[in-house]
C-alpha cells in the first residue's frame, strides 16, 4: 500500500488553508471556471514577461482568491520583483544612447532597429491584452494585491524552477540537489526532501534520484509541510520533480 496522498490536502484544517475561499450553492461550476480563468490569465502573463526579460524564474509562489458578494480579492505572492526593476533600468539607459547609435548606423541597420522597436511595442500591447482579459474574466470588481516573499528559496516552487533550469543546462544531478539543499538551508528550513524521476543525465532507462536533509515528518499533521510537483521538458523527455520542505 503506497502513501501517495498529497501532503497539502492531508493537512487541510490543521496547518494548511484553502487557496480559494468562497461559498456557492447553485452556480458552483461557474465559480470554479472563474477561478480557472483567473489562474490561467496570471500564468499567461507571467510566461510572457519571462520571455520578454529572458528569465527562467516565474517568481510566483502562490495565488490566493477570496470571493465576496461585490468583489473578488486576488493576492499574488511573488519572489523576484528585482528582475522587473532591473530590466526597466536597463531600458532607460538604452534610450539615452539611441541618438548616438543611430548616427553611426547604416540604412539597413536602422531598418532592423525599427523592426525590433515595432516588435517591442507589439509585446507591450499583448501584455496589456492579457491584463484586460483577466479583468474581463470575472463578473465582479477585481482587487489585486501583490506581496513580496522575503525568503524565496523557502518556497518549493522556486526551488523546483531552479532545479528545472539546471536540468535544461545538463548539470549533473547530484550537484543540482546539493546546491538546492544549500539554498534551502540558508533560508532556515528545518528539513527538505527532493525526488526526481525520468531520463536523468540522458540515460536511456528512466530512473529516480532522491536526497534528504534534516527532518521531514510527512505523517505528522501538526508539522508545516510545503509541497510542490513540477514537470520540466528537456531534450531527453519530461522529467518530474517533487519537493517537500519542513518549515
Amino acid at each position: 500500500m503506497g502513501n501517495k496522498i498529497n501532503p497539502l490536502g492531508f493537512r487541510l484544517g490543521f496547518t494548511q488553508n484553502h487557496c480559494s475561499l468562497w461559498f456557492e450553492e447553485r452556480d458552483y461550476s461557474e465559480d470554479l471556471r472563474e477561478d480557472e480563468r483567473i489562474y490561467n490569465c496570471i500564468e499567461n502573463y507571467v510566461q510572457h514577461i519571462k520571455k520578454s526579460i529572458n528569465s527562467s524564474y516565474g517568481g510566483i509562489t502562490r495565488i490566493e482568491i477570496l470571493k465576496q458578494t461585490k468583489y473578488i480579492s486576488v493576492n499574488i505572492y511573488i519572489a523576484f520583483v528585482d528582475l522587473f526593476i532591473q530590466k526597466k533600468g536597463q531600458e532607460k539607459k538604452r534610450k539615452k544612447t539611441d541618438e548616438e547609435i543611430k548616427q553611426q548606423l547604416t540604412d539597413e541597420e536602422i531598418k532592423q532597429q525599427l523592426r525590433k522597436e515595432v516588435q517591442n511595442v507589439l509585446r507591450k500591447e499583448v501584455q496589456n491584452v492579457l491584463v484586460q482579459n483577466m479583468l474581463n474574466s470575472v463578473n465582479r470588481e477585481l482587487v489585486i494585491s501583490i506581496e513580496k516573499v522575503q525568503k524565496p528559496y523557502r518556497e518549493p516552487k522556486i526551488l523546483a524552477e531552479y532545479i528545472a533550469l539546471q536540468l535544461k543546462e545538463r548539470v549533473e544531478i547530484r550537484k543540482i540537489m546539493k546546491k538546492a539543499i544549500e539554498l534551502a538551508e540558508k533560508a532556515d528550513v528545518k528539513g527538505i526532501k527532493i525526488k526526481m524521476k525520468g531520463r536523468l543525465n540522458g540515460i536511456e532507462r528512466a530512473r529516480k534520484e532522491s536526497a534528504i536533509q534534516g527532518r521531514v515528518p510527512l505523517q505528522t499533521l501538526r508539522a508545516k509541510i510545503d509541497y510542490c510537483y513540477y514537470a520540466v521538458q528537456t531534450v531527453y523527455g519530461v522529467l518530474g520533480i517533487k519537493i517537500w520542505i519542513f518549515v
